[in-house]
């Protein structure tokens, strides 16, 4: 696992499939998604080296259902006592209660989808002690501001920092080659590009994305010159 400095208070952690990253409060650290099943321990050891005791992980958010978002999450809530938040519509998928729903895949996703998919084992099921609903807001010592953003999955959310001008977009938005692009594996395409382009209309420098490297600078701009294509 790679630790990637992105902002004076934000790093990433990158598995071998997706990332999750750690969010520095003034009282402790959050996480917004943690990785496959079994990555608690290289997740832990990350945050002892960033100087984060297990108590010291207040809350986990996770950006939506899928398996190498929330893989971990039981585990690290048990071990840390964290709170796990996550979009209400996916809190029954990544509780257990519900199946997941499959993506609806163009052409071109089909070999992916087939070839990523071995490498995510099944999501244990984990506690969502809050479930997140548009607008709601965090209190990480600056206002975290939930932004529903269905589309990849029913209940996805985004998660903006207003005054750090940082937003973190789970898997809604990618990115490749330094552009920011529509997220894959959707299960509606249609909502998904609208969810690309209410993100887009945020004020934001950085971007940080479930699957491939963070913008850090002009990420508003990025994702303006994206969603102006779509469709």
């Amino acid at each position: 696992m790679d630790i990637t400095h992105v902002t004076q208070d934000i790093r990433m952690l990158r598995f071998a499939v997706g990332q999750a990253y750690a969010v520095r409060l003034p009282d402790g650290w959050a996480l917004v998604d943690t990785g496959i099943a079994g990555s608690e321990g290289d997740i832990l050891d990350a945050l002892a080296g960033l100087g984060c005791a297990p108590g010291d992980l207040r809350e986990i958010v996770l950006t939506h259902s899928h398996g190498d978002h929330t893989g971990s999450a039981a585990a690290l809530a048990a071990a840390t006592g964290a709170r796990v938040l996550a979009g209400a519509a996916d809190a029954p998928v990544i509780r257990g209660e519900a199946p997941e729903p499959p993506p609806v895949l163009l052409d071109f996703e089909i070999p992916l989808h087939a070839a990523i998919t071995p490498h995510v084992p099944p999501a244990p099921p984990s506690p969502v002690h809050r479930e997140l609903d548009d607008g709601d807001t965090l209190d990480w010592g600056q206002e975290a501001r939930i932004v529903h953003v269905p589309g990849h999955t029913a209940g996805s959310v985004a998660v903006h920092l207003p005054a750090a001008k940082a937003l973190f977009t789970g898997d809604t938005i990618a990115s490749h080659e330094g552009a920011a692009i529509l997220g894959i594996f959707n299960v509606d395409r249609e909502q998904s590009i609208a969810s690309f382009r209410r993100q887009a209309a945020l004020d934001i420098e950085t971007a940080c994305f479930g699957h491939g490297d963070p913008i850090v600078k002009g990420a508003g701009d990025a994702l303006r010159a994206t969603a102006a294509h779509l469709r």
